[in-house]
């Protein structure tokens, strides 16, 4: 690249960018629904199957993405995303049907899903590791802000002829600030010229690279610990969503309306409010993940998510809340419900559900969106499709004073779990999958995890409605604490510390120890037996 000193800013902005772009597609469609309706007629069924088509085509690239990005590079994976993204946005910004929708959302969906994992993996590998917690996290920032933006021109565009074709093309604008900031960086890990620039930074790292080869089934051998490996990923992916967080988001309109946030600005508040708590949480983390370490935020978190989600099971045992699921006649694009989920991550929702992003959230958030009694899928986190409404369609009575307390406190137990996602599983999780993996099976292997977390997303936010039509709404959310205290005692016996560890360093730490369980909660950085690789600046 020739100027080392662009470096940092450079993957920043990838990272940011890259975020930016996941989180506004998944919540975009939040507005654009009512518009939709009016233009094209659409039912719930129609509509749920637009707002659905994003998360299949995450699903598909989460499939096959993997072996895009190793085959061909992390950055033209990146740059590849980036021009599906552009023709997805060009077929929803001239879509004259139904189908023309369909078609961008899937082709959108596929795009950041793809852009999603190559953005994190490429980012941990150009930095330092003292740098790389706060880039790659960096991502799961970008998707809280991309769903407030989204928001913000939402409400510009509402009253606008066609706005909804200007909200969809905009999604462009950071997807070519981001290939913009590409071109200035090296191709990729996969290359002689990228080598040259990895090995001051990590310490080289680069020179064992494209040496093994694996294959995607190596993920379940012992080789090299690669089922510790895997088993540490897909721990963290599946007990993310398995805490409900999802659905807890999708109830966020309910508990705003039960505690008096009534009327057209109510859902805008909820969103803001709950965005805004995102945005900072998810900032903190910025700052404390290079520092307190990522077990350490892990554990916080998840501890706060059960204790939180718990108290809004135990709050609603005192004063019962309306959580029968509507499908509303329209949405409205003033009222853009729900929160992201997750990056996405790197992958939820409001009155209308929130989405996925994680990401990211990448988490990763859920775009709200108009839905019949009977469950279907929607768009997803890098993180969670969205889930029929909660709540009621018309005003409730004020609430009962016996009861006003407990409603306060069920918010302010939401308002908790949403900050404890966002500085815990939001960016972490992604954060530790482009880290344990093997740079040869990198990108195949974080796919392959990628796939569990949305497929579980969707199966969360598709048992919602059983599990509170069979137990009821306290024992579900119960149910997703008792799940939270689980994923703590995983997260303590099997996840690692990688805090100021080099890739080569950690790829050695799994290496030695044939059971994740080795790692222990006294492991340090300094504490465990690698040999630092060295190479001469000539090599």
């Amino acid at each position: 690249m020739g100027r080392p000193q662009l470096l940092l800013p450079l993957c920043a902005s990838v990272s940011l960018l890259g975020g930016l772009t996941f989180g506004y597609e998944l919540a975009v469609v939040s507005g654009a629904l009512l518009p939709l309706q009016l233009d094209f007629g659409l039912s719930c069924l129609e509509q749920e199957l637009l707002v659905g088509s994003l998360l299949l085509g995450a699903l598909l690239a989460s499939l096959v993405g993997g072996v895009l990005i190793d085959q061909y590079g992390r950055k033209q994976a990146i740059l590849g995303s980036n021009v599906v993204l552009l023709a997805g946005s060009l077929s929803l910004s001239l879509a004259g049907s139904l189908a023309w929708l369909v078609l961008g959302r899937l082709v959108a969906g596929f795009a950041i899903s793809l852009s999603s994992m190559a953005c994190c993996i490429y980012v941990s590998e150009l930095v330092e590791p003292r740098q790389r917690g706060v880039l790659v996290s960096l991502y799961e920032a970008g998707i809280t802000l991309g769903i407030l933006l989204s928001y913000a021109l939402n409400y510009a565009l509402a009253g606008a002829p066609g706005g909804w074709r200007h909200m969809f093309g905009w999604a462009a604008v950071p997807a070519l600030l981001q290939s913009l900031s590409l071109f200035c960086l090296p191709a990729g890990t996969t290359e002689a010229a990228a080598r040259r620039d990895l090995i001051p930074l990590q310490g080289g790292e680069a020179t064992k690279l494209g040496r093994p080869r694996y294959s995607l089934l190596d993920l379940f051998r012992a080789r090299d610990n690669m089922r510790g490996r895997t088993m540490v990923g897909l721990g963290l992916v599946i007990f993310q969503q398995l805490t409900g967080q999802p659905n807890v988001l999708c109830y966020a309109s309910t508990i705003f309306h039960s505690v008096g946030f009534r009327g057209g600005s109510s859902a805008v508040l909820a969103s803001v409010g709950l965005g805004a708590v995102k945005v900072v949480s998810t900032l903190t983390a910025l700052g404390l993940v290079d520092r307190a370490g990522r077990r350490a935020l892990l554990l916080a978190g998840c501890a706060l998510m059960a204790l939180s989600v718990s108290g809004i099971g135990l709050v609603s045992f005192a004063a019962p809340m309306d959580s029968s699921p509507s499908c509303l006649a329209v949405p409205n694009a003033s009222r853009p419900a729900g929160l992201p989920g997750d990056s996405s991550l790197p992958g939820a929702v409001v009155s209308p559900p929130p989405l996925p992003v994680t990401s990211e959230n990448q988490g990763k958030p859920v775009p709200p969106t108009s839905m019949k009694i009977k469950p279907h899928p929607k768009a997803g986190n890098r993180t969670a499709p969205p889930l029929p409404a909660l709540g009621t369609a018309a005003p409730a009575p004020p609430s009962a004073p016996e009861h006003a307390l407990q409603h306060w406190t069920a918010l302010v137990c939401m308002m908790v779990f949403v900050s404890a996602f966002s500085f815990g599983f939001g960016p972490v999780t992604w954060l530790v999958l482009s880290e344990i993996y093997p740079v040869a099976i990198r990108g195949r292997a974080f796919a392959f995890c990628n796939s569990f977390n949305w497929a579980s997303n969707l199966l969360v936010s598709l048992s919602f409605l059983h599990l509170i039509g069979t137990i009821g709404l306290s024992w579900t959310f119960l149910l997703y604490g008792l799940t939270a205290v689980l994923g703590l005692g995983f997260i303590y016996a099997f996840v690692p510390e990688t805090k100021g560890q080099s890739l080569a360093e950690i790829d050695q730490q799994f290496q030695k120890r044939r059971f994740a369980l080795s790692f222990g909660h006294r492991q340090s950085s300094t504490s465990v037996p690698y040999t630092r690789i060295e190479v001469s600046a000539t090599s």
